[in-house]
């Protein structure tokens, strides 16, 4: 009795046997994440019979906790609920994201033609499960690795260009830097999915600049667009007014024909019924009568302005003088022209 008077007898704690696990910590996942992914369970089981301590560790989707013993890496947790055997040294120590994770890397370099941009650069890579001890024991800092890289190439590529070709370049700039990447990141577990080239910013002064021939360049196209439509347009009603003009005077040349013809029959016909009167006599004396006709349409016309016009009984013989003199001086000049 004495013997199990001294054995010491275990307190049961209120609502059930529980301790708290002071080794399983919370853990961050490793490479960046928003809310940890390991959350330890702060219940630990004991048997009475079997003096045994569990904890329990939960793991988030999409990612694996890091169980070490004495340091040691054992194995990886998977989501969900995991059993750990802190008595025996297990512990969770941190996690590990298998998500597709985004690193926007800001690199300031200079092109060939001495122009600083500062070019911004978004890296897309994941960790496969296989690969999750390279992943996590390999490599502390992932992203500062990432980040070195992405300066080493984009340093390296951008000064052998001009500004003008890195813009147009931005494809070949972020297959550079998957390729180097892919080929440095492998080796640690971590797979390079995309690498964009999400902006080119230029200097404040070489981007006004830039800007100011895009307009100067705009502008003078404008210009020279504008001075067409005129000339265009120029050429568009000379055209016009030679048409008019050919127009014009294909009617005033039949209007003359008309008269002409008129003015023979008119002759004609007046020698048909007076015989021994000249032609000459007879087309004064039509000019004559066209003569009386213009004076009366100028007198009848209520628009027409006030037209000073030599009249008497010696106007009409001038005037049939002068119009028979301009017809000898006419046939004058055409016959010297059929001599020559």
């Amino acid at each position: 009795r004495s013997a199990r008077a001294a054995r010491p007898r275990p307190r049961a704690a209120r609502g059930g046997a529980r301790a708290a696990c002071p080794r399983a910590a919370r853990a961050r996942p490793k490479g960046g994440g928003r809310s940890p992914a390991v959350r330890p369970a702060a219940v630990a089981m004991a048997s009475a019979s079997f003096n045994n301590c569990f904890c329990f560790a939960c793991v988030e989707q999409s990612a694996l906790g890091v169980v070490t013993q004495f340091g040691q890496f054992k194995r990886f947790a998977e989501p969900g609920c995991n059993c750990v055997n802190c008595p025996l040294g297990e512990q969770v120590v941190g996690a590990l994201s298998l998500r597709v994770q985004q690193l926007n890397v800001q690199c300031e370099t200079k092109t060939k033609d001495n122009v600083f941009v500062v070019t911004r650069i978004a890296v897309q890579y994941e960790v496969h499960r296989e690969d999750a001890y390279q992943a996590y024991y390999k490599l502390t800092d992932p992203r500062g690795q990432i980040t070195s890289y992405v300066f080493d190439v984009v340093r390296s590529y951008i000064p052998r260009i001009d500004l003008d070709d890195v813009f147009t370049t931005k494809e070949e700039i972020a297959q550079a830097v998957k390729d180097e990447l892919g080929k440095a990141m492998a080796n640690y577990g971590y797979e390079i999915l995309q690498t964009l080239v999400t902006d080119i910013e230029p200097a404040a002064n070489v981007k006004a600049a830039m800007n100011d021939i895009n307009a100067a360049h705009r502008q003078r196209v404008a210009t020279l667009e504008r001075a067409e439509a005129e000339k265009l347009q120029i050429v568009k009603a000379a055209e016009a007014d030679a048409e008019a003009k050919f127009l014009a005077g294909q009617g005033i040349a039949r209007q003359r024909q008309a008269i002409v013809s008129g003015l023979r029959d008119s002759v004609n016909d007046f020698q048909a019924d007076v015989s021994d009167v000249d032609a000459r006599e007879v087309l004064n004396l039509v000019l004559t009568t066209q003569y009386f006709d213009t004076l009366n349409s100028i007198g009848s016309s209520s628009r027409a302005s006030a037209v000073f016009v030599p009249h008497g009984p010696a106007a009409v013989g001038d005037i049939a003088q002068q119009i028979a003199q301009g017809n000898i001086m006419a046939a004058a000049v055409k016959q010297q022209k059929m001599k020559r």
